[in-house]
């Protein structure tokens, strides 16, 4: 194990960012839609309080609206994900408030079904936060079993330095 260069640390002028869920410079943006069989909207919307591009990471609040329905997918980076209230089921597993779910990099969990109540969640990628996805028929069965169909993205305001990957789902 290599010895830390504590000679370096702390760094001059680097401090502490903090953040509320309120703060005006950090609004909610919808990131995923789906027309439920009642013909509302279902909804997936995230707050992304820390978005850094050296090192690469994002931390994020996500709130899945009752019944919604994510892609099984994984990220170009290790994610984890952390269930504050509701519940929602990866793939075939429920996973309550309170639940902490690490997805190493090279992995994919989903497709992902919100519970009756929604489902509110912290999560952290430590790296490039863009998305993969495989085994789409997953996500088509998981849309039926809802009665809801998959809308199309919306647009994010995406930082300058990282480009929208999201235009090469066909889902």
């Amino acid at each position: 194990m290599s010895a830390i260069p504590e000679a370096s640390l702390p760094i001059s002028g680097v401090e502490p960012i903090f953040r509320h869920l309120d703060d005006a410079d950090v609004p909610w943006q919808k990131v995923r839609r789906q027309q439920n069989s009642d013909g509302t909207e279902g909804t997936v919307y995230e707050k992304w309080f820390a978005f850094s591009p050296d090192p690469q990471y994002l931390s994020l609040l996500a709130k899945y609206s009752p019944g919604m329905v994510v892609r099984r997918h994984g990220h170009f980076s290790p994610h984890i994900v952390y269930i504050m209230e509701g519940g929602a089921t990866f793939g075939d597993r429920w996973c309550p408030a309170g639940t902490h779910i690490e997805l190493p990099f090279g992995a994919a969990f989903g497709p992902i079904v919100a519970g009756t109540d929604g489902a509110t969640m912290f999560e952290v990628m430590l790296g490039d936060p863009r998305s993969w996805g495989d085994q789409s028929e997953l996500f088509d069965t998981a849309l039926s079993a809802q009665g809801a169909v998959a809308l199309p993205d919306e647009p994010l305001e995406f930082p300058p330095w990282l480009e929208d990957l999201r235009s090469h789902w066909n889902d």
